[in-house]
């Protein structure tokens, strides 16, 4: 294959020249319908090409999307894996190893990815149907948050990517997924205000795993929209005080109604430290350009276990088995607070350390 020649499509972005063909389709669309929507996407979130420049994509390859987007905030970068480039920003109609900066990424180095918040080497495979399967694995996993709960990074991956494999096979968007997890969640917090505590965690559980899907879903098959990532993290981000409003609410119908004092005492404790500490985390993106669970490797552990929705389902879970769901809302209401605190702190120590004069980086951007 000659780097110089290949098909040229005009995009929203501007023009794409694809290099070579492949009719290993992955994730249920042809490589090249994979790279115009990477192409169209990338227009869609601001992004343009600088004039005179092209897109460069070799369709032999299958490889992590951020490295388009790297491509992209730098005319004249080319990713290539030994002497085949992968992906680029070159002028157009030029050789893109010639290009003023080639990038091999055959050498193992790591890239630090502020979106998805983790350290790591983009995948770069060669998209054969031998290797496709491995591929849809790799971008799968590629699409995953390096700093997240527990649940997320250790328990539902592989249940999740089986899911998203069958949504992409047959041809569900992930806003359809949105929207039957969404259903989930809202009759997951009927059965909890009912007291049917083990239905609601169940439909709480699929609710859970769907959300991760939906997103897995959209990164892989690039069809995420402004809508529905409004209506994904809108969701995420208003429904657990109800869940652990209507928990409390359900206590009744097992004769463990908290006192009225007792359960305002707990819904102070569980809905005020939950809106502080997004506030916080809001707070300390504003002010330091970066998630504050990205800047120590402490801060990356604590988010494994904070009192966010899945560890506090965790925290109620396990007083269930107990048979003392009205400990278990207690439990979470004092992790909220610890929780809260360790923010708080971290947020202090931070702006202490900008006035010091001490760069506030995150670890894992220090480490590329």
């Amino acid at each position: 294959m000659n780097p110089s020649n290949g098909q040229t499509i005009m995009t929203a972005l501007g023009p794409v020249r694809l290099l070579g063909e492949n009719a290993t389709r992955i994730w249920g669309m042809s490589n090249a319908e994979r790279c115009r929507r990477m192409a169209e996407s990338s227009a869609k979130n601001g992004s343009a090409l600088a004039d005179g420049h092209e897109l460069l994509f070799n369709l032999a390859y299958a490889f992590d999307p951020m490295l388009l987007r790297l491509a992209l905030e730098e005319p004249g970068t080319v990713f290539a894996w030994g002497a085949a480039p992968i992906v680029g920003q070159v002028p157009a109609g030029s050789d893109p190893l010639g290009a003023a900066h080639v990038v091999d990424l055959s050498d193992g180095r790591k890239l630090y990815n502020r979106q998805l918040r983790k350290l790591e080497q983009p995948f770069v495979r060669e998209l054969t149907p031998a290797t496709r399967r491995d591929i849809e694995r790799q971008s799968y996993f590629g699409a995953y948050k390096g700093v997240t709960d527990l649940l997320t990074k250790y328990l539902w991956p592989e249940l999740a990517l089986w899911l998203t494999r069958l949504a992409a096979s047959i041809g569900m968007t992930p806003n359809m997924v949105t929207a039957i997890g969404a259903t989930l969640c809202v009759a997951a917090t009927w059965f909890f205000a009912q007291g049917l505590y083990w239905t609601g965690m169940l439909a709480g559980f699929v609710f859970m795993v769907l959300d991760t899907v939906d997103g897995k879903l959209a990164r892989c098959t690039i069809t995420s929209s402004k809508w529905g990532n409004v209506a994904d993290h809108g969701v995420d981000l208003i429904h657990p005080p109800f869940w652990w409003y209507f928990w409390g609410v359900g206590l009744s119908a097992w004769g463990l109604a908290l006192s009225a004092r007792d359960f305002a005492l707990v819904m102070a404790a569980v809905i005020a430290g939950y809106v502080l500490q997004r506030v916080i985390e809001g707070m300390f993106i504003k002010d330091f350009g970066m998630d504050i669970h990205v800047w120590q490797r402490f801060d990356s552990r604590f988010r494994l276990i904070t009192a966010r929705r899945n560890p506090n389902m965790v925290i109620l879970f396990v007083a269930l088995l107990a048979g003392r769901p009205d400990i278990g809302l207690i439990a979470l209401a004092w992790w909220t607070i610890i929780s809260l605190a360790v923010h708080a702190v971290r947020l202090v120590q931070a702006y202490g350390a900008k006035r010091a004069g001490r760069p506030v980086v995150s670890w894992m951007e220090a480490g590329a």
